[in-house]
């Protein structure tokens, strides 16, 4: 991602499998593909991100489905970004000769992605270029359950078999036997492919150049408003451009992750669908993104949750990208599941549990949403008066907290915490505005909750607060995340010794932490899992926070040098090995690069908080 020129290499596998790492990630605010290091895209939901997927190979290489374009007897491989966008570049070498696939999903000529607006053109570019020698260059393209193709426009129809509401139509430049076809191609020749869904073309022209320069067009003029002077430049630009591929641009949604099922760890059956957008990232991404130039994604994710909690009448903790209710959830038995870690699943199943830090991420939406000149209507003003009112009663009870265990609920800190903000955002937007409602009474609650937390839950023995309000000193790294909220300030001393305890007991190594140990927080769930990332950034904020620049320079640094050759992030990494884990790329793993790298510049700078 940093190397306009990364060196080549050998394609690996694994039980038939890329490793996540060799995956790139390209989308057009509707949609997004996976793109692996040997030309085959495994991945992508049509028409919308948690639609049904047509190509899946990404979770069975046999049975999924996928369009490959590759030279016969691939020798080696690399890939990079065109700088400041989501056009995808792949080098493939074969036997005799070096071939170029640009890949992209089309935006509009002349986009504007600052806006609201639609800019997908419902269209998938790629364009295969002959740079030295010769190349046979074979093309497959394999929808989930086969299709049925006839030709049509010059082109293909093609029907997916799984799919009756999808009409696929493929175009090229060159003749297209079926779905199967190889052509010899020698230096400076091209193939170029346009698979469209939702539109046919019959008469227009058939131009991958002009369609590739408005989508790169578009992108760098989106990243024109990207401003930042800290560390780590490169990766902070391509964190930028992962979580606008993961915005739904129309709707002002984001989602979790793209995909669905890749597990943590292989192997195991945390295997969860990720391709909707949780009310939690919210407040984070927002933060994010206000702080490197990008504005209008900050306030349309804020909008967004706000009319998505008024739509459904009451606090959920998950949404659909166009605010409706996430759909149940289900086992998939017809695929085998990433590197065979059964179950595959779609919907998602904590979608009605109950998790008390809703109310807090609420009523925090509206807070930011009203200091960046947001208006409070009286009908939403009442509904959110409303969920100071239960936040008050909530914490006192168990919940499934911030990582959705599937055993008995307890009273989490971090839920508690979440209440304690909602508390204190209800009482500055009252005060603010100088609104009905028990201003002073959710002011005083406030305040006794923060001190709560910090007498109930604090271990003596252990020194540390705990990960349940009743104490007994077992950890959770959601701990992390008090002063980010500013529950808690980062250097009182119990949150430092709180830092001190989770750096030391919850340590994977090499800087990376796990969320909890299962030994002492059983979940529910039969296995272990990776270290998950987002907590190393939590971690180097609160250094930032106690004033610990240098060590947090330098876990900060680690940290970034853990992502992909392209840039990207998983939700996990093993230990062990450093292999990516779960769902990928995850925006909550970005969001932590953005906003750790923002804290250290600031504080550098003498601005921070």
């Amino acid at each position: 991602m940093r190397d306009p020129e990364p060196p080549f290499r050998q394609v690996r596998r694994r039980q038939g499998y890329l490793p996540l790492e060799d995956l790139g990630l390209i989308g057009d605010g509707a949609t997004s593909a996976l793109v692996g290091l040997d030309g085959s895209l495994t991945w992508m939901c049509l028409p919308r991100f948690d639609s049904e997927p047509v190509f899946c190979g990404l979770l069975d290489h046999a049975r999924g489905g996928h369009f490959t374009v590759a030279p016969e007897d691939l020798v080696e491989a690399r890939q990079h970004y065109e700088p400041d966008t989501g056009v995808l570049i792949t080098d493939l070498r074969g036997p005799d000769g070096l071939v170029r696939v640009t890949d992209a999903l089309a935006l509009r000529s002349g986009a504007d992605l600052t806006d609201d607006t639609p800019s997908d053109r419902c269209e998938l570019v790629r364009s295969a270029r002959v740079l030295a020698g010769e190349v046979r260059l074979r093309v497959e393209l394999e929808p989930r359950g086969g299709a049925q193709a006839r030709s049509l426009f010059s082109g293909l129809e093609v029907r997916p078999a799984r799919r009756p509401d999808l009409r696929l139509h493929l175009r090229s430049n060159r003749p297209l036997g079926g779905l199967h076809s190889t052509h010899d191609l020698r230096a400076g020749d091209r193939l170029d492919l346009v698979l469209s869904w939702g539109r046919f073309h019959r008469h227009h022209r058939f131009d991958t150049d002009a369609m590739l320069r408005a989508t790169t067009g578009a992108w760098r003029g989106w990243m024109s408003h990207f401003s930042y002077d800290g560390p780590e430049d490169p990766l902070v630009r391509r964190a930028a451009i992962t979580l606008k591929l993961c915005d739904d641009w129309a709707n002002g949604s984001l989602v979790a992750a793209p995909t669905s099922s890749l597990p943590a760890p292989i192997g195991g059956i945390r295997n969860w669908d990720y391709r909707y957008t949780w009310i939690r990232d919210a407040a984070f991404a927002v933060f994010a993104l206000r702080r490197i130039g990008f504005r209008g994604e900050a306030d349309a994710f804020l909008g967004w949750v706000l009319d998505a909690f008024e739509y459904s009448g009451r606090p959920r903790i998950m949404y659909d990208v166009r605010g409706g209710p996430v759909p149940d959830e289900v086992e998939d038995g017809g695929l085998e599941g990433y590197q065979r870690s059964a179950p595959v699943r779609w919907g998602n199943g904590a979608t009605d549990q109950r998790q008390h830090d809703v109310y807090g991420e609420i009523l925090d939406c509206a807070h930011q949403w009203l200091r960046t000149g947001g208006e409070i209507q009286p009908a939403l003003w009442a509904s959110l008066s409303g969920l100071a009112d239960a936040a008050e009663e909530a914490w006192r009870q168990p919940d499934q907290g911030i990582w959705e265990v599937r055993s008995e609920g307890r009273a989490f800190t971090y839920s508690a915490g979440l209440c304690q903000v909602a508390l204190d955002r209800a009482a500055r937007i009252g005060e603010t505005l100088d609104l009905p409602g028990r201003t002073s009474r959710w002011r005083a609650a406030a305040d006794r909750l923060r001190r709560l937390i910090l007498e109930e839950s604090w271990d003596e023995k252990a020194q540390t607060l705990s990960a349940h309000l009743d104490g007994g000193g077992a950890l959770d790294a959601s701990l992390l995340a008090l002063p980010l909220r500013e529950v808690v300030p980062a250097d009182h001393p119990r949150m430092v010794a709180t830092v001190t305890a989770v750096a030391e007991r919850l340590s994977a190594g090499g800087g990376l932490l796990y969320r909890y140990l299962h030994e002492e927080s059983p979940d529910g769930l039969a296995g272990d899992e990776g270290a998950f990332v987002l907590c190393s950034f939590w971690l180097v904020d609160n250094l930032v926070g106690q004033g610990r620049i240098e060590e947090a320079e330098e876990l900060y640094a680690s940290l970034c040098a853990r992502a992909s050759p392209l840039g990207l992030l998983s939700e996990q990494i093993n230990p062990s090995t450093g292999e990516f884990m779960g769902n990928f790329p995850q925006a909550f793993s970005h969001i932590g690069v953005i906003a750790s790298g923002v804290n250290l510049a600031r504080a550098k700078a003498g601005t921070w908080r």
